[in-house]
């Protein structure tokens, strides 16, 4: 697995995540379209969904004259490196430092102030 996804290849690689057979083409397009409110078209998914094979994260294969895809990389290592990249770049290497960026840049309420604490609690 190599490069991240784009922001676009991501819609496209969760459509592909929520499936739980390959899937062509065509029923990515009209997923990802329909769950996102896109307009792609099937030459524009079948760009991303090349460019997912080329990083890794994909696997093609053909059936007659049909392109199948299913991933080779799981949603749950996706996001863990995901998240690990976001602690990584703007934590400094640390959760706590992200967590402490974040709430500089945002502004709690009480009740996510809570869920977060009861969220922490349950860790024990």
């Amino acid at each position: 697995m190599q490069d991240w996804l784009t922001d676009s290849e991501l819609l496209v690689m969760k459509t592909v995540w929520e499936s739980e057979e390959p899937l062509p083409v065509q029923e990515i397009m009209t997923r990802t379209n329909l769950k996102y409110g896109k307009k792609w078209k099937v030459q524009t998914i079948s760009t991303f969904l090349g460019r997912m094979v080329k990083k890794g994260y994909l696997n093609m294969e053909r059936k007659g004259r049909v392109f199948y895809y299913d991933p080779l990389v799981t949603e749950e290592v996706y996001r863990k490196r995901e998240l690990d990249r976001q602690i990584t770049f703007w934590g400094e290497g640390s959760l706590d430092g992200l967590v402490a960026s974040f709430a500089k840049m945002t502004r709690l309420t009480e009740e996510e102030k809570e869920r977060i604490r009861r969220l922490l609690d349950d860790m024990d």
